[in-house]
């Protein structure tokens, strides 16, 4: 139903209603995401973008646009640029979260002389996009602090004709920017939780940086959506699992805190013995999450223990007893037979591709990255092999999408 149709009274109860969404919501980048879908609902408006505080600056996390959207084939996303830029009154973002006021303009190419900030005109250039009415509205804690900022563009009429924002619109965006930033507040204590653990296990591995978790986790979730969609899976579904998977990703190494610095931090290969210790770290991160008390845990608990695991079962660990790592099926402690196939749960199968895409990239202390033609040619090598081949299929489908991450989340360069 239209939201122009509705009275003031619906659209507001259905405000609040999308409180508890939101607020179901634990993973901040997928919560963002929903509140720009949620709130160009609000407003009818056809495409839009937030923004997520830095310091002094304002960075582009997601952009919807539901007219080039459709212009796609089924199941393929807009991929757009990662980019920042000051928080000043030259642009319409960075004067609203300035001023921490909402802005309010018909149309962008003909905004006053006297106002300070001008509208880029190149992103419609490039996009062929015509941007028209533009509501923009900072996201405000309780305590006055910006987190970001929300932006929604072309308001459209129960024609799908573009218009402006009224007065209206004002009010149901300020009410669900509010309701927003509450939610936001409460995904940002559960990210500040995991990277706690994440920058203790950076302290014992230094491979496991945070750009590195935040890429897998990314990777793993993007690679996620698609494989959903060429699986029909139920949209309602895969909005929960996407939310969970993006945690528990990021938690794919926790369990590297138990492994002796002798073997995690040696520069030469491991002998037998020590890689028998290493592949340890699948179910001591497992054992983390043995107490299962939410969707996090369990997904947690599915990726590190079978992150490792390949689709032709000979990856590791394979059977074993959480508890203290011994076989579960009889044999000889390290030599269980690997998990294989669908016998690995899909979030491992995902999260072993965005790992081993992620570390083939990527320059660490005992090698250089590997070409990106050389890192896609071993994935294929590889597909019905190490990877289940639909994963492969997906991530395959959505490379423009995992290169718009790695670009998000460059490796920091280390100085004397």
């Amino acid at each position: 139903m239209s939201n122009k149709k509705l009275t003031r009274e619906e659209i507001l109860s259905g405000i609040i209603e999308t409180e508890t969404l939101l607020n179901k919501i634990q993973d901040v980048d997928v919560l963002m995401e929903q509140i720009l879908t949620e709130a160009r609902k609000v407003v009818q408006a056809d495409a839009g973008s937030i923004y997520v505080r830095d310091g002094d600056r304002l960075a582009i996390h997601y952009a919807q646009n539901d007219t080039l959207q459709k212009q796609l084939p089924p199941g393929q996303k807009i991929v757009h640029s990662y980019f920042s830029f000051p928080i000043n009154e030259t642009t319409i973002a960075g004067y609203s979260a300035l001023t921490n006021s909402l802005v309010n303009e018909h149309d962008v190419y003909e905004i006053s002389p006297d106002k300070p900030y001008k509208f880029g005109r190149q992103s419609d250039a490039v996009s062929g996009y015509r941007t028209k009415s533009n509501l923009t509205i900072p996201l405000r804690t309780s305590a006055g602090r910006i987190l970001g900022v929300l932006q929604v563009l072309n308001a459209l009429d129960d024609d799908g004709n573009v218009t402006f924002f009224d007065k209206d619109d004002e009010l149901y965006i300020s009410h669900f920017a509010s309701n927003a930033t509450v939610a936001l507040e409460h995904a940002h204590l559960t990210r500040s939780m995991v990277l706690r653990m994440i920058r203790m296990s950076e302290l014992r591995d230094p491979k496991e940086t945070g750009p590195h978790v935040n890429r897998v986790s990314s990777y793993a979730v993007e690679i996620y959506d698609r494989w959903a969609f060429n699986n029909s899976i139920d949209e309602n579904e895969s909005k929960k699992f996407r939310d969970t998977l993006k945690i528990a990703a990021m938690l794919h190494d926790v369990g590297k805190v138990a492994i002796s610095d002798l073997i995690l931090k040696k520069p030469a290969r491991f002998t037998e013995e020590e890689y028998l210790i290493m592949q340890g770290h699948t179910w001591l991160g497992a054992k983390l999450f043995n107490e299962i008390e939410s969707p996090v845990d369990r997904v947690a608990r599915e990726v590190a223990l079978t992150h490792h695991e390949n689709w032709d079962g000979t990856g590791y660990p394979g059977n074993v007893n959480v508890d203290n790592g011994a076989p579960s099926d009889g044999k000889k402690k390290g030599k269980t037979k690997g998990l294989k196939g669908e016998e690995i749960p899909i979030s491992g199968r995902i999260v072993a591709l965005a790992d081993v895409y992620d570390a083939l990239s990527c320059k660490r202390v005992y090698k250089e990255p590997w070409a990106e033609d050389k890192v896609l040619e071993e994935i294929k090598s590889q597909r019905g092999k190490k990877f289940d081949p639909g994963v492969v299929d997906a991530f395959f489908e959505i490379l423009p999408s995992i290169k718009a991450i790695q670009e998000r989340f460059p490796d920091v360069e280390e100085t004397a």
